[in-house]
């Protein structure tokens, strides 16, 4: 059992994706998603406000988590830009004195505050040092080469969907891991991961939809909006 309070909370941002520049602060369902996730944050049952950092350069976005009463992680410049290593992006690995380091993405707009508070409980629950949120798939799959590497459920005489054995993809919403490795290159585990190292948390898959491109941005937008998601 791990000590919440040897646990910092992170959500990091910035405003300068290549993929969909600016779209932290874009205008969302009425918000933009660092205030839907600063929402998240505060309704929280088990984070701590003490414990909890937004990592953030840009002041447009640190405007925003100080009229929620967030803490700030006064992100440089440099880090705001890069994309590695490691050490560089979470700069703040040797800066804030904790031992567990939970990462929660601000990108996952459809993700539940108590799917947030689960995960939190699970890791610190957890005999593992490390927790990775994915979601379940019941799929068929193939490599580059066009080899299927899904196994072939037993006498089945086509595709089925419901007879195939379930698959777990990344879902890139809640990471969790010790702080003191990041300095080594190192989060998480060592890869490449193997058994429990991390352990997997899983996830609903309707809400784990990642913003990457403005299509998707598009889409989370209309349903984030819909009252009526349902799984």
């Amino acid at each position: 059992m791990k000590n919440l309070n040897d646990v910092c909370f992170v959500v990091q941002a910035r405003l300068s994706s290549e993929r969909t520049p600016g779209k932290m602060m874009k205008p969302f369902a009425g918000s933009s998603l660092v205030q839907v996730i600063c929402e998240k944050i505060n309704k929280s049952k088990i984070i701590p406000p003490s414990n909890f950092y937004f990592s953030a350069y840009e002041q447009e976005i640190i405007d925003v988590v100080k009229s929620n009463n967030l803490q700030i992680y006064y992100r440089s410049k440099k880090s705001a830009m890069s994309e590695g290593p490691m050490q560089e992006v979470m700069e703040y690995h040797d800066k804030l004195k904790y031992k567990y380091l939970v990462v929660i993405s601000a990108c996952s707009p459809l993700l539940k505050v108590e799917t947030i508070d689960n995960f939190v409980k699970s890791f610190l629950q957890s005999k593992n040092e490390s927790m990775f949120a994915v979601f379940e798939k019941r799929n068929y799959f193939w490599n580059e080469n066009h080899d299927m590497i899904t196994n072939w459920p037993e006498g089945a005489d086509a595709l089925n969907t419901k007879l195939v054995e379930s698959t777990y993809e990344a879902a890139h919403c809640l990471y969790a891991g010790r702080m003191d490795t990041i300095k080594n290159g190192i989060w998480m585990s060592k890869p490449p991961f193997t058994k429990n190292k991390p352990e997997l948390f899983v996830v609903p898959e309707y809400e784990v939809f990642d913003i990457d491109y403005p299509w998707q941005f598009n889409v989370a937008n209309v349903l984030y909006s819909n009252d009526n998601i349902e799984e």
